[in-house]
């Protein structure tokens, strides 16, 4: 059995198959790990969904922002517009079982066997392995029950943007859901800098690459994320990152890990939208 994690696919279906035709998977015997962001710019975020659900338990997923996007408009959040690829979706026969799915996907998820854990985006300096898996378990909660409409209609924003354990109610959750979905760059001190996206050396002075924080409580931690295509394929200081941009012609990557030396896959891709149009 061949286990592999593997990058941000957002609708890009045909390379997904491409790449699964190169590590020559086997659905029978060989497992996959998604870092999430399915869905959403590229062309066939319909087909992913279909695919990945289809998978079963040879696949595991974590949710990423533009999964929880798509479910925010699905559940009637109007805050940012809603992308044409999402469309197919939204107008699926199979829309509420997929999004029901896609809902009951973890924000985290740690395999000690394995020793990885695997979540989206990244966690604050101040979260060790045990804070994060509690953190994550909370948000889960809030997503698959009774309530998770009211969460979807006030999920978006970037405060509170410094963890305290008194945090409570949206607040508590919107700053979970910041680190495991959009985090990328921290202040010194530990605050989420969610307005910084580009590579590192483009942030402003003083701002750290969260994986970089001298203080991190989590770096004895083996850990794959994706999220961030400006960066590109990351290996150091116990982390590993997937997203290598395939929706912008970059590459999609898959990472082997279930070898004494992770090993990494890249396939070129032509690119399915250009940076520009979201600007």
């Amino acid at each position: 059995m061949s286990v592999y994690a593997i990058g941000d696919i957002q609708g890009c279906f045909d390379e997904l198959k491409a790449l699964l035709e190169l590590l020559r998977f086997d659905p029978s015997e060989d497992r996959l790990w998604f870092v999430g962001d399915l869905v959403n710019r590229g062309p066939k975020s319909l087909d992913v969904l279909r695919f990945v659900h289809g998978l079963g338990d040879a696949a595991v997923t974590v949710l990423g922002n533009h999964d929880l996007h798509l479910l925010a408009v699905a559940a009637g959040n109007g805050k940012y517009r809603d992308e044409a690829s999402l469309t197919p979706v939204l107008a699926a026969p199979d829309r509420d079982q997929l999004l029901s799915w896609l809902r009951h996907r973890p924000l985290l998820h740690h395999d000690p066997a394995l020793d990885f854990t695997m979540l989206h985006a990244g966690l604050p300096p101040q979260w060790d392995l045990d804070t994060a898996t509690r953190c994550a378990r909370e948000l889960e909660q809030a997503l698959r029950g009774d309530d998770h409409l009211a969460y979807f209609l006030d999920m978006y924003g970037n405060l509170p943007d410094r963890w305290d354990p008194a945090l409570t109610g949206q607040d508590r959750l919107r700053f979970i859901t910041n680190c495991f979905t959009r985090l990328r760059y921290v202040e010194p001190d530990g605050r989420l800098a969610l307005n910084e996206k580009g590579p590192p050396g483009s942030q402003h002075p003083g701002r750290l690459a969260w994986f970089d924080h001298p203080d991190r409580a989590s770096r004895q931690t083996r850990l794959l994320f994706g999220h961030w295509s400006a960066l590109g394929y990351v290996s150091r200081n116990n982390v590993w990152g997937l997203d290598t941009g395939c929706l912008w012609g970059g590459a999609l990557t898959a990472l082997r890990i279930d070898v004494p030396e992770p090993r990494a896959i890249h396939l070129p891709c032509d690119g399915q939208a250009d940076h520009r149009a979201y600007q």
